[in-house]
């Protein structure tokens, strides 16, 4: 059952993809209280789970801690961070009561979930113009599958996106990709894409390239033949450069943000000073769209959204207002106090609450403050590319994936989870954020393997790999000033050769389960309560996830650990993809077990009485052979595939499947 109530005023996030009738009076779980803005509390039972809330810090449970949606850049991001890149405002309290909860309000909202009180959930926000959807089903996964339907079909990447991509910062000439093709191609790991980050571009220009690249298309043409896609990075700032076509036009014709005099709002990324495209305008969004043909002309099928919070580095005023504090400073003689505190100012320089509340949107002739809808911009951005993509090549799918997002944007495209570090802790945190995210619409996920951040060690990116075998968008991505983390930058490359084949060998399982998902609006992560409800242990399960109908996978993220404790809710086959090709299965009963798992070595559980495909090695995606594809597993089992094009946008679940095994 679903019940919509409407408080004031909402703004019309199209978030919802079935329109909802406002319902009367109140909801019938909890109390609401709109004496300071709109506040909803509701008592929680000792034993109660609260699932959701998508990208967002902690664990499946997202009990004990409080989140703040706030779409934030902070790549610095630890136990205490509040707020991550996306804003998903839907969680599930299953317990004694188990019902839903989807608050549409794209502007900061609070979820304490018994943090400030252990038995409480209280939700609030400043302003009282929110849409408040409770739904209630059978159970979490029966309320997910409702809430799925509900926000819309999750966006469907090319084949070739399930292939591995390598990304740094700071590639910039042809002879930085080459060497990186060269490098993958000529040690036999397989690749299918390598990501282009700010500095292909000229002086960080959207939407242009370097003088570097003498002859872009014919570059990329070229890459494509070696089996490699380049997916360039688009920021959100345009610089502010006369004679740069897209500062003039977008000047011209109004379509960037203003400040309140009607101005063009100023922000520093980048490229030094930029303007905001104003993606919440249609017809700005419309505009900024069309320019991603300027590339699709060039070869290119896939980007990436990046800075699209928006992030701001600093504003001509905030610069203004440090200069005068600093000259104040520099006047009289500092105690620590005034040391401290003018450190705090400079600190605070990037993207402040103050910038966000300085510049507005034109909205269908209706001017509204940035601050009231801030968590769409990355949505809308990505919907932007999304739509002008689909009129560019209506029979071709792209891959499309931003930063930034908000419920609804997942129709449009996939996201990554940011810039996080190299840190052991960051592989539990990417896991535990994948069934999360699945709730909220986002099948298309993964996390920068290895860590984008600080210098990462060999056994982190094996393990962190050997997680993201099993993520849809599998990607090793750095930062410039980092270790260089390309796999054949390390010894016994042997390693990394079979770990990210055995991805390849896994993929037409795995490209399979992600249609089946998205086409049946379900999810390809589960916690393990979701599919064994009536079992206690499983609900309390956080590093374990079931994949698709047939898998569980655990994997290993602690430093010299040899292997680790698993939880079986059910017998299992416990398969192990070893170094030499092999592959090792042995049947597992019910219950806890130590596994051994060496670093070289991909774990995986597929469930009683299921098998899956395994086709052979490839080197890319386009090399991969279904004919005769091998069964693992149970005997007298059978696995259901589906199979497509991998381009079209034409599917069909029923007619694109086959019965195997």
């Amino acid at each position: 059952m679903l019940k919509k109530y409407t408080f004031g005023t909402p703004f019309p996030t199209e978030s919802i993809f079935v329109p909802v009738e406002p319902a009367q009076g109140l909801p019938e779980h909890g109390e609401i209280n709109l004496d300071d803005g709109f506040t909803f509390t509701f008592h929680m039972d000792s034993e109660d789970i609260v699932y959701g809330l998508g990208e967002a810090n902690r664990g499946i449970n997202k009990r004990g801690f409080v989140y703040t949606s706030s779409c934030s850049d902070n790549p610095n991001h630890l136990e205490d961070t509040v707020s991550l890149y996306g804003a998903h405002n839907f969680i599930i309290v299953s317990g004694v009561l188990t019902f839903g909860i989807y608050i549409d309000y794209p502007a900061s909202l609070t979820f304490d979930i018994g943090f400030t009180r252990t038995d409480e959930l209280v939700i609030h926000c400043q302003e009282a113009d929110l849409d408040f959807y409770i739904i209630e089903g059978d159970d979490a996964y029966h309320i997910t599958r409702q809430f799925r339907k509900m926000i819309g079909r999750s966006y469907i990447p090319p084949k070739f996106a399930f292939g591995f991509g390598q990304s740094r910062w700071g590639y910039r000439t042809t002879e930085d990709f080459l060497k990186v093709a060269r490098g993958y191609r000529d040690n036999h790991i397989p690749i299918d894409m390598i990501y282009m980050d700010i500095d292909y571009m000229e002086d960080y220009k959207d939407f242009t390239v370097n003088k570097e690249f003498t002859d872009f298309p014919a570059f990329v043409d070229n890459m494509k033949k070696n089996g490699i896609q380049l997916i360039p990075i688009i920021d959100a700032g345009v610089k502010i450069e006369k004679g740069y076509e897209i500062y003039e036009e977008g000047v011209k014709n109004n379509y960037f943000c203003k400040k309140k005099d009607g101005s063009d709002f100023i922000a520093a990324v980048w490229p030094g000073y930029t303007h905001l495209p104003d993606v919440l305008n249609p017809e700005a969004r419309k505009w900024f769209g069309s320019k991603y043909r300027l590339l699709t002309e060039q070869g290119i099928e896939g980007f990436w959204n990046d800075m699209n919070e928006p992030a701001i580095f600093y504003t001509p005023e905030g610069i203004q207002n440090i200069k005068n504090k600093m000259k104040a400073f520099i006047a009289q003689e500092e105690n620590k106090d005034d040391v401290w505190n003018m450190q705090n100012q400079v600190m605070s320089l990037a993207n402040s609450p103050a910038d966000y509340a300085s510049f507005y949107h034109n909205i269908n002739g209706t001017t509204v403050c940035h601050e009231k809808l801030h968590n769409l911009y990355g949505f809308n951005m990505t919907r932007a590319a999304g739509e002008a993509l689909q009129g560019i090549s209506p029979e071709k799918r792209c891959l499309l994936f931003s930063r930034s997002s908000y419920i609804g944007m997942h129709r449009y495209g996939g996201i990554w989870t940011g810039d996080n570090k190299s840190w052991w802790s960051h592989i539990l945190l990417n896991l535990k954020m994948l069934p999360s995210l699945n709730m909220c619409g986002f099948l298309y996920i993964g996390a920068d393997l290895g860590g984008f951040g600080a210098d990462t060690s060999r056994d982190l990116l094996l393990r962190w790999l050997a997680l993201g075998v099993f993520t849809p968008l599998m990607r090793n991505h750095a930062a410039l000033g980092t270790r260089e983390q390309e796999c054949y930058q390390f010894e016994h490359i042997e390693d990394f050769r079979h770990i990210i084949g055995v991805r390849y060998r896994l993929l037409p399982y795995l490209y399979s389960e992600y249609m089946k998902a998205a086409l049946r609006d379900d999810m390809f992560f589960k916690p393990l309560a979701f599919d064994f409800p009536g079992d206690s242990m499983a609900a309390n399960v956080e590093d374990q996830l079931m994949l698709g109908g047939e898998l569980m996978i655990a994997p290993v993220y602690t430093q010299n650990a040899k292997g680790r404790y698993v939880y079986l809710p059910e017998e299992m086959m416990f398969i192990q993809f070893l170094p030499d090709g092999e592959i090792s299965e042995e049947i597992l009963p019910q219950g806890h077990h130590y596994i051994s798992v060496p670093l070289n070595v991909v774990p995986l559980f597929i469930r009683q009485g299921k098998c899956i495909p395994l086709a052979d090695m490839a080197e890319c995606v386009s090399q991969i052979h279904t004919d005769h594809m091998k069964m693992i597993g149970y005997e007298d089992s059978s696995y259901l595939l589906y199979e497509d094009d991998g381009y079209t946008r034409d599917y069909d679940l029923e007619g694109n499947c086959r019965r195997m095994g």
